[in-house]
């Protein structure tokens, strides 16, 4: 979490039962494509077993997680990936968005997770983390 996010209370009443749930983090299994992963999600549950109540940033541990099977299955780089790769090329995302012809915005959104590159935009991106002296042909 960020430095001006919230603090979470401890409990909350279910929208649903009227139950009394308490922050808790359970593992939860994801999959994709025939892969699974099991994961930590933060939320509100019951005492026992039954359903969670996520709130605020809950589901970014399971979007991450389904960004990282999705880079290992389908080879879309995850918005970390992109982040590092970028960094490692010494790129602003606007820099990047013009060499690679996505447009100026295209890597702020990549990085946050809002879209996924395309098919040849991974590739290059995948191209150029193992030969970085390639962004100098780009230029």
């Amino acid at each position: 979490m960020t430095s001006a996010a919230r603090t979470l209370p401890d409990t909350m009443t279910s929208p649903e039962t009227g139950a009394i749930l308490r922050r808790d983090s359970r593992p939860f299994e994801l999959g994709y494509k025939g892969e699974t992963v099991t994961i930590d999600l933060p939320g509100y549950y019951p005492e026992g077993d039954g359903d969670g109540v996520h709130v605020g940033d809950d589901m970014a541990v399971a979007d991450e997680a389904l960004r990282s099977l999705k880079e290992k299955i389908d080879g879309i780089p995850s918005p970390k990936t992109i982040r590092r790769l970028r960094k490692k090329l010494g790129l602003s995302q606007r820099e990047a968005g013009t060499l690679l012809k996505v447009g100026e915005s295209a890597f702020d959104k990549y990085e946050r997770g809002l879209i996924e590159p395309s098919g040849p935009t991974s590739q290059l991106l995948r191209l150029l983390d193992r030969h970085p002296e390639l962004i100098e042909d780009l230029r």
